[in-house]
């Protein structure tokens, strides 16, 4: 990033990249501003290294007077303000609006498309501000803060302002092991269509022993779209299951004998019971009109996509597809990232069409897969 953004918050207040050296100041900043939720110095110092973020300070003359810091999230078009302060003795003089506006800037040049934010929802001046800007209210977070208060959850296209996506309602549960992203993932997608659904452990684990794999390249297994495609079926709702090559699935990265021979045993037992139970199962890629068209319809999706986008790491992971636009899919993520605000940035993570089609192909066979789920009809059940 540059050092100089160009951008003036007044004639007299210049913004930059942030520095080691602006350390004690940004503390200063931060406990003359909140009196909770503070970024401790160990918080600060991890930003101001970390390469996954937009980090700028406005100062005039030698002192610093605020900063701004946006975190964002690999392999999406989605980031997220995470903090900004201005030092009371230089509050009023536009500085605020001037750091959002470099931030924005420099967010886009990130490649971000999406940037959101979370206020409280007593600040109206701050949330005159951000609204002033083309942010738009699309949630709310109860006893989101320290002090139990609230907080609105709010967000901006910064690619195109003008075109804000009301995003929909959509349950999102966090997957509480290492390995139920699967189970966490069709939990989200079933109590979007049935509200009675309730998203605990006891229904995340119950779904996991029904659909897993039993083994992976290491540790437990993960779970088997034939096996959540099951899971679902048992539940009442109906399923159809995108899958585009032929089983094994998951024998590549299995070492010993007997645990791959494991695998494909499972794998067989979840196709023969698949077709007992009449799953429709498309041996067929999928393609970005049969996922929009199912989601027009009223349907649910869920998608296994490689993590190696997002975190560096080549694993196998579900997820839930919320919605779709001319330029996106949005992603409910049952993983919470380290550093990140717990389930904030995990919800409706835009994801640009072609990058998604990159993001569901996993591993050396590039297996792509889906699951599209829907309510079964009166006469059905």
């Amino acid at each position: 990033m540059a050092a100089q953004l160009d951008l003036q918050a007044t004639q007299a207040v210049a913004i930059r990249d942030v520095a080691m050296a602006d350390l004690a100041s940004l503390i200063a900043i931060e406990t003359a501003c909140f009196e909770t939720d503070r970024l401790s110095k160990r918080s600060f110092l991890y930003w101001i290294k970390a390469v996954n973020r937009v980090f700028l300070v406005a100062y005039k003359g030698e002192t610093i007077v605020g900063y701004g810091l946006v975190i964002m999230r690999k392999g999406t078009g989605l980031a997220r303000l995470y903090s900004i302060a201005i030092a009371p003795d230089y509050a009023g003089q536009g500085i605020g609006r001037a750091l959002m506006e470099a931030l924005e800037k420099a967010t886009l040049l990130a490649g971000k498309l999406f940037l959101r934010l979370e206020v409280e929802t007593t600040n109206k001046s701050a949330i005159g501000l951000y609204q002033s800007l083309g942010y738009k209210i699309f949630g709310d977070y109860q006893g989101y803060y320290e002090n139990n208060r609230d907080a609105f959850r709010m967000q901006k296209s910064i690619k195109q302002a003008s075109a804000v996506k009301l995003l929909p309602s959509y349950p999102w549960y966090a997957q509480t092991t290492d390995f139920t992203c699967g189970p966490a993932a069709l939990m989200m997608a079933m109590a979007s269509l049935e509200s009675a659904t309730e998203m605990d452990q006891q229904l995340e684990f119950d779904i996991w022993r029904e659909a897993t794999t039993v083994f992976m390249m290491a540790g437990h297994g993960g779970c088997h779209p034939l096996g959540l495609a099951l899971s679902a079926k048992h539940r009442g709702f109906n399923v159809a299951v995108y899958i585009n090559q032929a089983l094994p699935l998951f024998t590549s990265g299995v070492r010993q004998d007997v645990k791959k021979q494991t695998v494909e045993l499972v794998e067989q037992q979840f196709l023969q019971r698949a077709q007992q139970h009449q799953i429709p199962i498309s041996f067929e890629d999928f393609d970005l009109h049969d996922l929009k068209q199912a989601l027009k319809n009223g349907s649910k999706v869920l998608s296994l996509i490689s993590t190696y986008q997002m975190d560096g790491y080549k694993v196998p992971h579900w997820v839930t597809i919320t919605a779709l636009d001319d330029e996106c899919f949005y992603l409910h993520d049952p993983s919470v990232p380290e550093h990140h605000a717990a389930g904030f940035d995990c919800q409706h993570i835009p994801v640009a069409l072609d990058d998604f089609m990159k993001l569901s192909s996993y591993g050396k066979t590039k297996l792509r897969t889906a699951l599209v789920i829907s309510k079964a009809s009166l006469q059905e059940q």
